[in-house]
């Protein structure tokens, strides 16, 4: 059985989210810190991939990144890399539909942190960016990795983005998603329920582990 889909599956999502976790994470903090209004502008701005439909954030990608269009083929000229058709151009669309759901979760978690503390180890004279790192990331860990996985099992479930920029390639491009709507399509249902049950399994599993890393971190 070729379990290449999963494979690519796992390899997309987490390098996808892992890019979306750290862009979602550092604008989470500077949009915490902003004005009510500019806030709001920025909120619209940067959550805008959570309600648009898939194919529409893959449209926009293959609008961005095609050999056609500026980007892509100044890509293809200097370095002869065309992103469409190709497996990391699913990254780039895990990435942009992962990245609300890391950095909505991450918002609410700093905008709720005491700003006491804060406030405190900034009269001590810490640098904003070792409040950061030493003070708010640790002590919202949970919910920062609660927001992690809800962009991993959206990420590893991600069809009609990644179906635009990278198609169905058998070897190269196909993931659990779209192999499930590629047998679907031919008529091989039990193909498509095989991995229709891996993409449940999967994200079950994955699932549960990080409920019992929650529920044990806040028991700690």
């Amino acid at each position: 059985m070729d379990l290449f889909p999963l494979y690519n599956s796992l390899r997309v999502s987490t390098i996808g989210v892992t890019a979306a976790f750290v862009t979602g994470v550092l604008a989470a903090f500077v949009v915490a810190r902003q004005p009510k209004a500019l806030k709001g502008l920025c909120d619209t701005v940067l959550t805008i991939p959570m309600v648009l439909p898939p194919t529409v954030v893959g449209y926009f990608i293959l609008v961005s990144l095609s050999p056609k269009s500026a980007i892509g083929a100044k890509l293809l000229e200097w370095f002869s890399l065309t992103i469409t058709m190709r497996w990391y151009a699913s990254v780039v669309a895990v990435a942009i539909i992962a990245f609300p759901f890391v950095y909505r979760t991450v918002r609410g978690a700093f905008e709720s942190f005491d700003r006491n503390l804060l406030d405190a180890g900034r009269t001590l004279g810490l640098s904003e960016w070792y409040i950061f790192f030493r003070v708010l990331l640790p002590n919202c860990k949970p919910v920062i990795i609660a927001g992690a996985a809800l962009a991993f099992a959206r990420g590893i479930g991600e069809y009609g983005a990644t179906s635009m920029v990278s198609g169905y390639i058998v070897g190269k491009t196909a993931t659990v998603s779209t192999a499930v709507a590629y047998y679907w399509q031919i008529n091989q249902d039990d193909m498509a329920m095989y991995w229709v049950i891996i993409n449940l399994v999967v994200s079950f599993v994955f699932m549960m582990t990080i409920n019992a890393f929650t529920q044990q971190r806040a028991r700690g």
